[in-house]
């Protein structure tokens, strides 16, 4: 399965920058400059803020990812149906992800017309991460339903161009609102997949940029650990050919605890053999330096289990030791875990449903096994994935039918996973006791 993950890294994690020239017609005709963009998106907030979770430390979180990179004809961003088109563009047979959203609760503005007809013959709808009173209704779930808050990914290699800058940094910018306005909170999470060599100081010039014009750092809702505010850089070590190198990533590590404005806490995201150096992994002891000189360490697991048992595997054989080597030198340990794995649409070697959810099971088992090994905080991938389908936010039963093949639920009501990871969450804590039976959820 080597060869699986190293192409599940490479499609997924790369997947805006690979659909960059597959982008709809109906695009932006006439794109802005970059030092337009800046100036256009890259302000300071200044609306309402109010109390909820802690954000002073990452202790008893978990927290999600969140991709934010949907579009959609006519909602004010020119991308045409971006990221949810496939090879073909985006119509029955072409689309790139196996979890269709469930719309059902978000308003007329919200929602947007596909060429995809349900089973009633209705035309699917689908939604654009561009729409703030959309992100507002995630972080409102997420408040709801336990959840405290996310990584607000930032994929450096489409921060690179101003139609990517515009993007992830509206994006960026209506997670703020959202995490502010619903007492949730939030950082950043650089994705490095796809960029090349010597493109790190793209990033650094893009997190001044987001410290000083945004000012983000000192945002009410902004995660802060061990006094500092949070960034995590995703993408270091593994052994899929990336052109950047490990001593880049030790200066980009010096930076960031140097940073414009007071330095951070800084969270790394390696492979899951990252402290052996061997299978997905490069062998290289410079990995163990780059991963010495942060404060997180956040092995990727994604598809490195597939059942219960294999989950509870993969802690006492890894996560353990992982555990052991973080404690001895004061660093904190950030364990991945998913609810199920699925991207037939994206990858059609791939079957559907390649990692089924069980219900809930599997993503319990994890959490579960996350805790026996000492874990105090958890990565949850992810809230919105649904290309890889491991989203946990509100998904359908009832999908579009024809030439696409869509995973559901199983049945389960749409809130099933809010629900499970708001009482993962309170597991994780020690508010509720950590049993090997799914809790009960309620209505």
């Amino acid at each position: 399965m080597a060869w699986l993950r190293r192409v599940r890294l490479l499609l997924v994690h790369a997947c805006c920058a690979l659909a960059a020239p597959l982008v709809a017609a109906d695009a932006r005709p006439t794109q802005p400059t970059r030092d337009q963009v800046i100036a256009e998106v890259m302000r300071p907030y200044d609306g309402p803020s109010v109390k909820g979770v802690d954000t002073t430390t990452m202790q008893g979180k978990v927290l999600c990812g969140y991709q934010g990179w949907h579009a959609a004809p006519g909602d004010g961003q020119e991308r045409g149906w971006y990221h949810w088109h496939g090879k073909d563009g985006f119509k029955p047979g072409s689309c790139c992800f196996d979890l269709w959203p469930d719309v059902s609760e978000l308003d007329a503005d919200e929602r947007y017309a596909t060429p995809f007809l349900l089973p009633d013959g209705k035309a699917a709808e689908v939604y654009s991460d561009f729409n703030a009173k959309t992100t507002l209704r995630h972080f409102t779930w997420m408040r709801d339903y336990g959840l405290d808050g996310v990584f607000v990914q930032r994929f450096a290699g489409e921060v690179f161009n101003p139609s990517g800058l515009r993007h992830f940094t509206t994006v960026l910018a209506n997670c703020r609102a959202g995490a502010n306005r619903t007492g949730r909170t939030y950082a950043v999470m650089y994705d490095l997949s796809g960029i090349g060599l010597g493109d790190l100081e793209k990033v650094k010039q893009d997190w001044t940029l987001l410290v000083e014009r945004m000012r983000i750092t000192s945002d009410p809702a902004y995660l802060h650990d061990h006094g500092l505010p949070v960034v995590a850089v995703w993408g270091f070590g593994f052994n899929d050919g990336r052109k950047y190198t490990l001593a880049e990533g030790l200066d980009l590590v010096a930076f960031l605890k140097r940073t414009p404005m007071g330095g951070c806490t800084v969270m790394l995201g390696v492979p899951t053999w990252w402290r052996t150096l061997d299978h997905d992994a490069v062998a290289d002891p410079e990995l163990l330096r780059l991963i010495a000189a942060a404060d997180i360490v956040s092995p990727w697991a994604v598809g490195r289990s597939d059942s219960p048992a294999s989950a509870a595997n993969l802690a006492k054989q890894v996560w353990a030791g992982d555990q052991a080597w973080c404690a001895e030198r004061g660093k904190d340990f950030l364990p991945v875990v998913f609810p199920g794995f699925s991207w037939h649409n994206l990858n059609d070697k791939s079957p559907s449903d390649a990692t089924p959810r069980l219900g809930g099971r599997f993503l319990w088992a994890q959490y579960l096994a996350a805790k026996r090994s000492g874990a105090t905080m958890v990565y949850q991938a992810m809230f919105d994935e649904v290309d890889e389908g491991t989203a946990i936010f509100k998904c359908t039963n009832t999908p579009p039918v024809g030439a696409s093949t869509f995973i559901t639920y199983e049945g389960l009501p749409s809130d099933h996973y809010l629900k499970l990871v708001g009482a993962a969450t309170k597991m994780i804590r020690g508010q509720i006791p950590a049993t090997e039976e799914l809790p009960k959820l309620g209505k």
